[in-house]
C-alpha cells in the first residue's frame, strides 16, 4: 500500500510541476506552447483551468503526503532510539587510589 502511495506521490509531483510551468506568467514561459483552442477551457482560456488544476493537484498531494506519513508510522511499532545499544566500545577501568598519603 505504501509503495502505491509513493508512486502516486511521484506522479502528483510531476503533474504539479507541469501545470505550474504551463501557466502564463509575466514572461511567456511554457504557456506559449499550450495551444490556441481557448473555447475548450472557457472565456478566460487555459489560465483559469490551469489554476484550478494546480489547486486540486496540490490538495491531492497534501492528502497523499498525510496518508503516507500515517501508514509509515503504523508499520513502525518502535522508535529508532529504542534500537540504540547502550554499551560502549571504550573499556571501562576501575581506579583504585594507590597514592594514599600516610602520616607518621
Amino acid at each position: 500500500m505504501t509503495s502505491t502511495l509513493l508512486v502516486i506521490q511521484i506522479i502528483l509531483a510531476i503533474a504539479i510541476i507541469i501545470t505550474v510551468l504551463l501557466q502564463k506568467s509575466s514572461s511567456i514561459g511554457l504557456g506559449a506552447y499550450s495551444g490556441s483552442n481557448e473555447s475548450m477551457f472557457g472565456a478566460k482560456g487555459p489560465a483559469s483551468f490551469l489554476a484550478k488544476a494546480t489547486f486540486v493537484l496540490a490538495i491531492l498531494f497534501v492528502i497523499n503526503t498525510l496518508a503516507m506519513g500515517y501508514l509509515y508510522n503504523q508499520d513502525k511499532n518502535q522508535s529508532v532510539a529504542d534500537t540504540i545499544s547502550t554499551s560502549t566500545a571504550v573499556p571501562v577501568t576501575t581506579t583504585t587510589d594507590t597514592n594514599k598519603s600516610t602520616k607518621k
